[in-house]
C-alpha cells in the first residue's frame, strides 16, 4: 500500500474551531461546552468522544424546517474530538460572526455554533414578489457558521455599487442590506434558467452577498400567509 499517497489526504491540525479539508469537508474541533448544530446525516467521520442528539427545545421547528426541508432534522453535536461533516460533495464556506447577523437561504446551512440564534424573519423590500410576503433564515450572534455551495462560491461587495443576483444562485448575505426586486422582462429568455430569469434581487449597503455557480431549483425563500 502506498502510504505516501494516503498521507497527502490526512487531516492536519489547525487549532481553530472550523476549517475546510479538501474544499468539500468541514472539520470542527469539538470541545465540551461548545455545542454544534448540524444537518442530520452530514456526519462522515469523527474521532474522540462526540455525541449526537436531537435539536434543543429552544430551536423553533420552523427554523429547523427552513434548513432541512419539510420533515428534516437538525442534530446537536457535543463532546471532545474532531468532527467531519459534508453535504453531497458541496463546497464548504466558513464564516465567523462577531455580534453580527447573516441572512441565509436555509438549505445551504451545513453547521453553526449552537450558541448562535436562528430565527425566521421577513425579507424586507421583496413584498412585490408575493402578496403574502417572503421569509428567510437569519443567524445572529458571535460564532462560526459553515455553508455549502454547489461549486466554488463567489463573494460580492455591495458597498461600492448596487449588486444584482439570480435568487436561485443566492446563498447568503449580510443582514440589513437594502434589497429590491428588479424585473427583466425583455431579457427573460437570456438571463438565468429558473425564477431568476424573470427577476433579480438587488442589494446595496455595507456588506456582502454570496452566490454559487449553480442554480438551485428548490424554494429559496419561504412564502408566509
Amino acid at each position: 500500500m502506498d502510504l505516501q499517497t494516503l498521507n497527502a489526504h490526512r487531516s492536519a491540525s489547525t487549532g481553530v474551531r472550523m476549517s475546510v479539508h479538501s474544499s468539500k469537508t468541514l472539520k470542527v474541533s469539538m470541545v465540551t461546552g461548545q455545542d454544534l448544530l448540524a444537518k442530520a446525516g452530514s456526519m462522515i467521520a469523527y474521532d474522540g468522544y462526540v455525541q449526537f442528539d436531537g435539536p434543543p427545545a429552544t430551536l423553533r421547528r420552523s427554523a429547523e424546517e427552513m434548513v432541512t426541508g419539510e420533515g428534516g432534522k437538525l442534530m446537536l453535536c457535543r463532546g471532545d474530538g474532531e468532527l467531519y461533516l459534508a453535504d453531497y460533495g458541496g463546497d464548504v464556506l466558513i464564516l465567523h460572526l462577531n455580534n453580527e447577523a447573516l441572512s441565509v437561504n436555509g438549505p445551504t446551512l451545513l453547521a453553526c455554533d449552537a450558541s448562535l440564534q436562528l430565527t425566521i424573519e421577513p425579507v424586507k423590500g421583496l413584498a412585490k414578489l408575493s402578496g403574502s410576503g417572503l421569509t428567510n433564515l437569519v443567524i445572529r450572534g458571535t460564532g462560526w457558521v459553515a455553508l455549502v455551495s454547489r461549486g466554488v462560491p463567489i463573494s460580492l461587495d455591495c458597498a461600492e455599487r448596487e449588486t444584482y443576483v439570480d435568487p436561485d444562485a443566492l446563498i447568503a448575505w449580510t443582514d440589513g442590506l437594502d434589497m429590491k426586486a428588479r424585473r427583466s422582462m425583455k431579457a427573460s429568455a437570456l438571463i438565468g434558467r429558473g425564477s431568476g430569469e424573470a427577476f433579480q434581487i438587488g442589494f446595496k449597503g455595507q456588506g456582502f452577498v454570496v452566490v454559487q455557480p449553480s442554480e438551485d431549483t428548490g424554494d429559496r425563500f419561504k412564502i408566509r400567509g
